[in-house]
């Protein structure tokens, strides 16, 4: 018998909600976003930290119950970053050791010094995980003791299409454009966008909704990519229109880089980052946890095992790993259950 979600209002009308700027350590403007609930926070700080050209919104969809929620609910003190791959950011090129470089330290200096806690939990989804991971690795964040990553942190392993596309149509497309957005579905920005969104409808067609059939072409091999059909509620699903924008060819570069490489590789050389970040034990005695949807078309779940055993090699025991049946990419987020499938497993690994 399946459980009926908790009859609540939509999630932004229980929340007090306080945008505040931030800079990242090179200059570049960020935010942060200070979610309160209802009653006082009982526990310690929470970062919430999105993956590429989407934003902070991402852990905020139009559902009865959110992670967010469940976070609130369950005591923690909830921020969430808009780091510079934001979509409510001008667009820029970014590469993941910027974002770990500049932003990440940033933020957890910024929501320590706001909150006045010493130490710092955080739960990372994709790209956000990707370099959150590498500050952390690279020892620029010992104030952080619990990281949640879902999808990817240090080993992206792709689907064999995502391997040809990546390798071979992103650098063409990047020739003539800056970067793709899925936006374009909806919302064109010329007649190379409108061209690449007519090639998307021929090959694409899973559903109705142009800026989901673009998302699963920019980002995976699967019809969709990024989540199940049968996860998503009608409401998120539209939702997702207006959640995809911006990501520069900058970033495809550095993935292609480390995809062939079979692990993330730095692109330039900045303040704090080492030259390899699987060279050497991990620099940071955070606890990591492993998140992987077994149905994730955009990194395979083998991207979360090996990072996993990377992390048990160095320090045995110390880190867990999950693989979750019925899920994918960011339905793990914001699937219709996710609030009775994954995200008590989240609350329940933060806790520990």
């Amino acid at each position: 018998m399946t459980t009926a979600a908790p009859a609540r209002p939509t999630t932004r009308a229980d929340h007090v909600t306080e945008v505040v700027p931030l800079a990242a350590l090179d200059g570049r403007p960020l935010t942060v976003v200070h979610v309160q609930g209802r009653h006082p926070p009982t526990r310690g700080p929470v970062l919430l930290v999105h993956g590429a050209g989407v934003r902070a919104e991402l852990f905020r969809p139009p559902l009865p119950r959110t992670l967010v929620d469940a976070l609130l609910d369950d005591g923690w003190d909830v921020w969430m970053l808009n780091w510079r791959a934001s979509i409510d950011l001008d667009p820029v090129p970014w590469t993941l050791d910027q974002a770990a470089a500049y932003d990440h330290p940033a933020a957890v200096r910024h929501v320590l010094g706001a909150t006045g806690a010493d130490r710092l939990k955080a739960v990372v989804h994709c790209q956000g995980s990707a370099s959150f991971t590498i500050a952390a690795v690279s020892g620029l964040m010992p104030e952080v003791d619990t990281v949640v990553s879902n999808a990817v942190s240090l080993h992206p392993v792709v689907p064999r299409l995502s391997t040809l596309k990546i390798g071979r149509l992103s650098p063409l497309i990047g020739r003539v454009l800056p970067y793709v957005s899925p936006g374009w579905g909806d919302r064109p920005a010329g007649p190379l966008s409108r061209a690449l969104v007519g090639l998307v409808r021929a090959t694409h067609w899973e559903c109705d909704n142009t800026v989901c059939r673009m998302v699963s072409f920019t980002y995976g091999s699967g019809w969709p990519a990024l989540w199940s059909h049968a996860n998503l509620d009608d409401a998120t699903h539209d939702w997702v229109r207006g959640e995809f924008a911006e990501v520069p060819f900058t970033f495809f570069a550095q993935m292609d880089r480390s995809i062939r490489a079979g692990h993330l590789v730095p692109v330039s050389a900045l303040p704090g980052l080492p030259e390899s970040y699987v060279a050497e034990a991990p620099r940071t005695d955070a606890r990591f946890v492993f998140l992987a949807g077994e149905d994730n078309h955009c990194f395979l779940p083998e991207s979360q095992r090996r990072s996993h055993a990377f992390f048990a090699r160095h320090r045995p025991g110390r880190d867990t790993l999950h693989r979750i049946r019925g899920y994918g990419h960011l339905d793990v987020v914001f699937g219709r259950d996710a609030w009775r499938d994954t995200h008590p497993l989240i609350l329940e690994e933060l806790a520990r």
